[in-house]
């Protein structure tokens, strides 16, 4: 009889710990938890930390994420308002704030991510597709951008950046404003959505290397032009320095040759001037050069006879 009696103590001993044990749970300071019954919530969801009590075995305690979780998109391709695609690749970060609402509509963490996938990744979409691509590229309006110090002081636009209205942190707002407000609904607050990475797409890509390559050749046309314009100023200048040595070399050949003819005049007149026999000489010679001149095989002359050629050719006068 004492042998059932212990039996029986051990029995009720072990159901009543197992009772305890069901009934008891605890709550740490990264969770929340919904208790529900008949897979229904009951009673107001536990958020704060400490040893907590609910009906054995008809009540469940169903646990739920109290930290900053993460959400990190897939790169999607999309288009931008000037129908260029990028592969736009977003990340996030959320909470849940409401864990009832949060499990009536979710239930657990990979619906929510699914359902994160959805709306954010819509909204994305939708503010990538309302912006041009500069918009969603630049961060900032007055980024001074690195240009090529040779072009500093050429008038050409090449390395300019084209102005923007809001840029990308503005077009990251548009997308969280969007989202955060369908969340809501659903028990999670958005707390930040960003651009991981924004590549080009195959199609974009081969419009920028063509861009480049334009630029490029506008450097290129640049340093030529201003070489050609340094060899004309070079040449023009050789030319110029030329022409003025020449110049000066005709003028100093001519003032030479009219100083000698100066010179020889003088001295034919001191030579033929000394008699009336000489100047007659000097006639002569000179009336033979003429002949020289004048005259050839293929010549024809018609000359009056009173002329003075042709007086010479009758033959020279007897001297008295």
């Amino acid at each position: 009889m004492k042998s059932f009696s212990s039996n029986l103590i051990i029995v009720f001993a072990g159901l009543a710990i197992i009772l305890i044990g069901s009934s008891l749970y605890t709550v740490n300071e990264v969770e929340q938890v919904i208790i529900t019954q008949f897979g229904k919530p009951v009673g107001e969801p536990k958020t704060t930390a400490g040893l907590k009590m609910k009906i054995p075995f008809i009540q469940k305690v169903n646990r739920i994420e109290a930290r900053i979780l993460e959400w990190d998109g897939s790169p999607t391709d999309m288009p931008t308002k000037d129908k260029l695609y990028i592969s736009v690749d977003t990340f996030g970060r959320w909470r849940i704030v409401d864990p009832l609402q949060y499990f009536l509509r979710l239930r657990d963490e990979r619906s929510a991510l699914s359902r994160l996938d959805d709306i954010l990744g819509s909204e994305t979409r939708n503010a990538v597709a309302k912006h041009e691509l500069i918009e969603i590229i630049r961060t900032t309006k007055n980024r001074e951008p690195l240009r090529d110090e040779t072009l500093l002081d050429a008038n050409s636009s090449v390395g300019e950046l084209l102005p923007i209205q809001k840029g990308r942190q503005k077009v990251e707002e548009e997308v969280f404003g969007a989202a955060a407000s369908k969340l809501k609904v659903f028990g999670i607050e958005l707390l930040d959505v960003r651009f991981k990475r924004i590549n080009y797409n195959q199609s974009v890509r081969i419009k920028i290397y063509e861009r480049m390559v334009s630029e490029r050749q506008q450097i290129a046309e640049l340093f030529r032009s201003e070489g050609n314009g340094e060899a004309a100023r070079i040449l023009g200048n050789m030319d110029r320095e030329l022409k003025k040595i020449q110049s000066d070399a005709y003028r100093q050949v001519e003032e030479i040759r009219g100083e000698a003819d100066a010179t020889a005049t003088e001295i034919y007149a001191k030579a033929y001037n000394q008699s009336p026999e000489a100047v007659s000489f000097y006639e002569f010679l000179k009336t033979m050069d003429t002949y020289k001149k004048v005259i050839d095989p293929q010549t024809t002359l018609i000359l009056s006879t009173d002329s003075d050629l042709f007086r010479m050719m009758k033959g020279v006068p007897k001297a008295q």
